[in-house]
């Protein structure tokens, strides 16, 4: 965090703008076209890539650890994407890492 109240609104702004923009590129600028299926396609994929990326770094270098590895972690981000691909349902992969999350510290000690 910053003391520097300019400097914080600077980057507020900046990350205002940039958001706009990225969102206006798509929106603003092809919003009434028709947009090609292969693209329609890739979009699907996208909140599939973006999750992943939001928890990676809580799984990897978690600050609860001081950013160490945590091996229960790890075993729960496993336990996800293994529910996950095995029976494709999103709740019963959250549970699943969720009861892995919540054992694993008890079988490792």
């Amino acid at each position: 965090m910053t003391d520097d109240p300019v400097k914080l609104w600077v980057v507020i702004l900046g990350l205002g703008a940039g958001t706009f923009l990225l969102r206006y590129s798509f929106l603003g600028l092809i919003g009434n076209r028709p947009i090609p299926v292969w693209a329609l396609r890739l979009l699907r994929y996208t909140p599939v890539a973006v999750l992943p990326a939001l928890v990676a770094p809580s799984v990897l270098w978690p600050a609860a650890t001081g950013g160490d590895t945590d091996p229960a972690r790890l075993a729960a981000a496993l336990a996800t994407v293994v529910v996950g691909l095995a029976f494709r349902n999103t709740l019963l992969a959250i549970i699943g890492g969720g009861l892995v999350l919540f054992a694993a510290p008890l079988v490792l000690g």
